[in-house]
């Protein structure tokens, strides 16, 4: 992996390695996703259940709340 660097005003390109604390921050970030993900799957599945539960469709949960 590289980082690509451009400055603007000089129009210098650079291409480097990553830092330690580049490549930690993006593990970080990458298990951050991670986690947001799997409770984005959690929470659908527990709202899925729900309807199921109470037998009406998303449709008619959408009515009722409105």
């Amino acid at each position: 992996m590289k980082i690509y660097e451009y400055d603007a005003i000089t129009n210098e390109a650079i291409l480097r390695d990553p830092t330690e604390q580049e490549l930690a921050q993006k593990e970080i970030d990458f298990a951050n996703a991670q986690a947001r993900q799997a409770e984005a799957v959690l929470k659908a599945t527990a709202k899925a259940a729900l309807l199921e539960r109470l037998g009406i469709t998303q449709d008619e949960a959408n009515l009722l709340l409105s």
